[in-house]
């Protein structure tokens, strides 16, 4: 019956599509995909409406939206060999394909959210490199190319010749929605700096929001577009962003000279840029504000932090500079008399930190934001995430521990740690106890406050270190377990510092920000902590096994060796809880036992005497249960005793 409505309705349409026809199949869901039909870049997308408008059960006709990626993904695959192709559609996860990566000599790959997926076990050859390249626009000197109308980035790796060698294909995609966390500072007319590492979304947050301004605001929205990642390669820009104009930047190094000509020429009243990185592009935006333009831009980063020690884009927090204070302020602030300060007004009015594609970390006030950072306090910061049917789930505010710091006292000095107790030892040194006192309270997850080291640093220490597991992140200093900080930083924030007195929390530090000497300080902290930071679901059987080993080899011990042979008899190290097991064993066969060793050494010695009864054994109960106290039941690093199996003696 479909062959019948087409033959009828549109001969013309066969009589140009017939090769095509000859390939169809009854299988419907596989066969009339445009992915499947799409044989070039030329495909018309009136034929694509004529078949969507059929009764197929397809998730690629579930909207015009989702037509038209397929259509824009079609004209991406259509740069693959056959083979990749078709291998590439039967994936499961063919609508959230990030990438695909072609290099001479080596074995295609598909990049997907589940890891890398090979496309064929040929390696490309000079002739599918050139077949791609053929098929795409030309090449800039930043060596990024685009498909006409479509918002994929082709990237090309060069030998030292200049000839290609290797293609990254990447997969645009325009996602109406995905600034709906920023609406209402958009609307407000806020100038947004967007801060996010490579991947995360950027470029489509700043896609959506010119045309969430051109459309809903009806406001003049013109985009320097410098790889033409925002609307598209190609003279006619993507619908992806709405009304919104675009100016295409020739050469990235000319990029801050066309912003200035957009600004002279076109009148816009909304100026947006992707990917500011440097300092000729900061200044042109610092002048742009100036004029009273709002500005939407992003920058490669991790957190605001990460502007401040760029000396490229301090500009467009403020600029730093360093001051150098009288005795009486330093004294008054509590600093030392040389400080950072900013500069001058920030260039732009907010900040957006893009943890995820569902999370966004918002510093309404960014000049606020950036002087608690400087300061050594903490800023107020808005975290807004997307729950999985698109609606915002929650705003929550996090602001300074305490807005008065003379208030707060000195807890010590930290200028005078050495360098051999700057990393893993804890500040101030008798709050040790508190982690032994949480644990037992609380086995399963400790909190720990982060502080001046990025926390992105710190998840990864603890993946590396499989702490993950026990160990939880907190914004809430009040409930951390333990403080984790940079030591410069602690140095100079006496806030901290008291802080974790009047909380009394351990405090872990690093020397640098570095992924070593970061995961150094976690390491003494996993051997610090009474348990060990393992994971909490398999403690309870370890305990379980340990007190059975225990006690079975003081049974042994006891029944083969000092009862016949009257001989003493040393037992493995243990913890303090098994020692107190083993001793009550021992006591129920009416010998004795003493404590030898010192550390982690610690262990039981069964004697071949007989218990002393009544008043002498009373004594000498108290005087045992005096050893117990001074007894420590960790090594000197804190971490629990190994549990060796002893070898079970013949009957």
């Amino acid at each position: 019956m479909f062959c019948y409505s087409l033959f009828h309705h549109s001969p013309p349409l066969i009589t140009k599509w017939k090769p095509q026809l000859l390939f169809f199949k009854p299988n419907f869901k596989s066969q009339f995909s445009p992915l499947n039909f799409y044989p070039n870049q030329n495909f018309p997308h009136f034929f694509t409406k004529r078949i969507s408008g059929y009764p197929i059960k397809s998730p690629a006709f579930s909207s015009s939206l989702e037509d038209e990626f397929d259509v824009e993904l079609g004209r991406l695959l259509s740069l693959l060999p056959e083979e990749m192709r078709r291998r590439i559609r039967e994936h499961e996860e063919l609508r959230e394909l990030i990438e695909v990566v072609m290099d001479i000599g080596r074995k295609p790959l598909a990049r997907f959210p589940s890891g890398d997926f090979v496309l064929s076990d040929c390696p490309i050859t000079v002739q599918d490199i050139e077949h791609a390249t053929s098929q795409v626009g030309d090449f800039a000197i930043d060596n990024r190319a685009g498909i006409s109308r479509t918002l994929h980035r082709i990237s090309a790796i060069r030998n030292r010749k200049g000839t290609i060698i290797g293609l990254t294909c990447r997969v645009g995609r325009a996602i109406s929605g995905s600034a709906d966390l920023l609406r209402d500072l958009v609307q407000d007319g806020a100038s947004l700096l967007l801060i996010g590492p490579p991947g995360v979304g950027k470029t489509t947050i700043i896609r959506d929001i010119a045309r969430m301004l051109a459309n809903d605001y009806k406001k003049r929205v013109m985009i320097v577009d410098t790889s033409n990642e925002i609307g598209g390669d190609g003279d006619i820009p993507h619908a992806g962003i709405g009304c919104a104009r675009r100016m295409q930047v020739p050469d990235s190094d000319m990029q801050h000279k066309v912003l200035i000509e957009a600004v002279e020429n076109h009148m816009p009243q909304v100026i947006v840029i992707d990917e500011i990185g440097t300092k000729l592009e900061a200044m042109a935006a610092c002048t742009i504000a100036q004029r009273g333009i709002q500005l939407v831009a992003t920058a490669h980063g991790v957190t605001i932090e990460n502007l401040i020690m760029n000396p490229s884009l301090e500009i467009l927090i403020g600029g730093i500079q360093s001051v150098t204070l009288g005795d009486d302020e330093a004294n008054r602030r509590g600093v030392q008399k040389t400080v950072l300060e900013r500069k001058g007004p920030s260039t732009f009015s907010c900040g957006v930190e893009i943890v995820s594609k569902t999370e966004l970390r918002v510093h309404r006030c960014l000049e606020a934001t950036v002087d608690a950072v400087l300061a050594g306090r903490f800023p107020r910061i808005e975290i807004r995430k997307m729950n999985s049917q698109g609606l915002e789930e929650s705003s929550q505010t996090f602001t300074d521990i305490s807005s008065d710091k003379e208030d707060l006292v000195v807890t010590g000095d930290l200028s005078e740690t050495s360098d051999e107790n700057s990393i893993g030892n804890h500040f101030p040194s008798d709050l040790s106890s508190k982690m032994a006192d949480d644990s037992t309270e609380d086995r399963d997850l400790l909190h720990m406050y982060v502080y001046g080291i990025q926390e992105a640093s710190v998840i990864q220490g603890l993946k590396k270190l499989k702490m993950d597991a026990a160990v939880q992140l907190t914004d809430n200093i009040s409930e951390a377990g333990v403080l984790f900080a940079l030591l410069s930083k602690l140095r100079k924030n006496s806030g901290i510092q008291a802080a974790a007195k009047s909380h009394k929390i351990p405090v872990y530090v690093a020397k640098t920000s570095s992924s070593m000497q970061i995961t150094k300080a976690l390491e003494a902290l996993k051997d610090d902590y009474p348990y060990g930071l393992k994971n909490p679901g398999s403690e309870n059987d370890m305990n379980i096994l340990e007190k059975v080993d225990a006690l079975e080899e003081a049974r042994i011990a006891i029944e083969q060796v000092v009862i016949p042979k009257e001989e003493p008899v040393e037992l493995l190290p243990r913890p303090t809880q098994i020692i107190s097991l083993q001793t009550e064993l021992i006591e129920k066969y009416q010998l004795q036992s003493e404590k030898i060793g010192k550390g982690s050494d610690v262990r039981l010695r069964i004697l071949p005497f007989k218990l002393v009864k009544d008043e002498d054994k009373s004594s000498g109960e108290d005087a045992n249960a005096n050893d117990f106290e001074n007894f420590e039941p960790y090594g000197a690093n804190g971490s629990p005793h190994g549990v060796d199996r002893l070898p079970l003696l013949p009957d």
